[in-house]
């Protein structure tokens, strides 16, 4: 299968197959009036399989989502057919309406409105913490 290519735009490479559409939701891409590819199972000679997103248009990405999902993803910002910056992600130190916390008794749970705030506390495990109850999130 052949997609075409981005001439101005943001290609999102290396997703580990499967999450394309958990980012897409997340992002909200859907609520773009661009055309945006979302391609899954694409063979890659490093990972085996990955999902890959083609988005028609520059946008502003929210890169702690994207480094939270899967922080070897690399966002390759296209301008006029050609690359013009590549960037590589990393696990954010903190998440901010990413996740929920499960606490039943957490003050997220009872005050809706409040923010969603975690802090990464082990980088290896991928393991955050509620900032306001300190609840584990895997």
């Amino acid at each position: 299968m052949n997609i075409d290519g981005v001439s101005t735009g943001i290609v999102l490479d290396h997703i580990k197959a499967g999450k394309s559409m958990q980012i897409y939701e997340l992002l909200k891409l859907e609520k773009l009036n661009n055309c945006v590819a979302v391609i899954q199972n694409a063979d890659s000679s490093k990972y085996g399989k990955k999902d890959i997103i083609k988005i028609d248009q520059l946008i502003d990405l929210d890169l702690d989502v994207l480094g939270y999902i899967d922080s070897n993803i690399t966002v390759n910002i296209v301008k006029d057919g050609k690359l013009f910056e590549k960037k590589r992600l990393e696990l954010p130190a903190t998440l901010t309406n990413v996740i929920k916390c499960k606490n039943p008794r957490c003050i997220t749970s009872i005050e809706q409105e409040i923010t969603q705030k975690f802090k990464l506390v082990d980088k290896d495990k991928k393991v955050y913490r509620c900032a306001y109850c300190d609840a584990e999130h895997k």
